[in-house]
């Protein structure tokens, strides 16, 4: 009888709404543990399914966690996306803050993600050079629409230097994490002066 119910319970969901499920489960357990202590096995279980189920939408671990980690930074992009007629500058510490608060709850998953890009991993280098075109193009957009910034924002130099401070807060957060000797406010500062140099010199 319970068999039954649960099998009536999984074929409520649609094959969009499981996957999103399978995703959230996977973040939350990257962002828990180190990428090698989560198993197939446990998502499988905490969202109720087969693991032949899961193996189904993501043949592989490194699929299900590329997956994971494109998820996230769609949601990221959503979570510091700029508002109309808010200057860069006001939108610049507000949306670190957020992205940085990210990062220190999803340590694990953070570092894993980047490790894997730097070893060559095809699955999450995909997800990285599409991540980072977003988040440049965000970036680019905002600046464009910023009378204090306006034209230069579409400058090859000022879209290089947006291009280089991506990678210059990537390997700031990965080095707090490591050392966790600066407040999450001392590194958005940093970030921020890092960026507004670079624009305004």
């Amino acid at each position: 009888m319970a068999g039954n119910q649960g099998e009536r319970a999984r074929r409520r969901l649609g094959t969009e709404e499981r996957r999103a499920q399978l995703l959230a489960v996977g973040a939350r357990l990257f962002s828990e543990h180190p990428y090698d202590e989560v198993w197939i096995e446990q998502v499988a279980e905490i969202a109720g399914v087969s693991r032949g189920l899961l193996y189904h939408y993501f043949p592989t671990k490194r699929d299900f966690f590329a997956a994971v980690v494109e998820r996230e930074s769609e949601r990221m992009l959503r979570m510091t996306a700029a508002e109309p007629g808010v200057p860069v500058r006001e939108q610049l510490a507000a949306s670190l803050d957020t992205f940085l608060g990210y990062v220190e709850a999803h340590a694990h998953g953070y570092r894993a993600f980047h490790r894997a890009d730097a070893a060559g991993d095809q699955a999450v280098r995909t997800v990285y050079r599409r991540a980072l075109a977003a988040q440049e193009r965000q970036i680019l957009q905002a600046l464009a629409a910023d009378p204090e910034f306006g034209p230069a924002g579409e400058r090859p130099e000022v879209r290089l230097a947006v291009r280089g401070w991506l990678a210059f807060t990537t390997a700031v957060c990965l080095e707090w994490l490591r050392r966790d000797d600066l407040t999450r406010e001392q590194v958005r500062d940093l970030c921020v002066r890092a960026l507004l140099g670079v624009l305004t010199c």
